[in-house]
């Protein structure tokens, strides 16, 4: 294999040796789309209205697809994405060890259920038993989860996307339908949707 002039140059199509690449993601590339900005999506969309919460959206997705629209060809888009992690209370050990009891007791559940149904004797007794296991060794191991953080994670949390706005796009050769579709469903004359 013939190796570029100089440690610098990068390996570019056409140059001696690229008969010998593998196939595959390192091997023989792929040109580039034709506007540089990677490969197409699908075919072009149209934003058929905007909406400040995703039940109103969705909405819009139903009334569609009640008048037989093929939505299929929709999409809901949300836009301006915000992480909000919401704060659900102070964790202490004790309480990280109750959480894992928890867990652990379905785990042991899950378990005892699958010995009981192969159990010839007290099948209850095995369940129990899973249970209970379960429920320990779930605490024991998030106490000490918890003490190793050593701290630094004191509270429990829920993380959620929030967008400020949800856009119902269609692909562009049957916008003209929505809108029509759409126009009738703000006919009604207190704004909710006709059925």
């Amino acid at each position: 294999m013939t190796r570029p002039s100089s440690p610098t140059a990068a390996w570019r199509p056409g140059m001696p040796g690229s008969d010998n690449l593998p196939s595959g993601p390192s091997g023989h590339p792929l040109p580039p789309s034709e506007d540089g900005h990677g490969p197409q999506a699908g075919p072009p969309t149209v934003t058929i209205g905007s909406y400040p919460d995703y039940p109103s959206a969705q909405r819009v997705v139903d009334y569609l697809a009640d008048n037989r629209f093929p939505v299929e060809r929709t999409a809901i888009v949300g836009t301006n994405l915000t992480l909000v992690e919401t704060v659900m209370g102070r964790l202490t050990t004790g309480r990280a060890a109750l959480v894992g009891a928890g867990t652990g007791a379905w785990f042991g559940l899950f378990i005892g259920l699958l010995f009981g149904i192969f159990t010839a004797g007290n099948w209850i007794a095995v369940i129990l038993v899973g249970l209970v296991i379960g429920a320990v060794w779930g605490a024991v191991f998030g106490a000490v989860a918890h003490a190793m953080t050593g701290g630094q994670r004191d509270f429990t949390s829920a993380s959620s996307l929030r967008a400020s706005q949800y856009a119902v796009t269609v692909d562009a050769d049957l916008a003209d339908q929505a809108r029509q579709l759409l126009g009738r469903m703000h006919l009604t004359p207190t704004g909710a949707t006709a059925r």
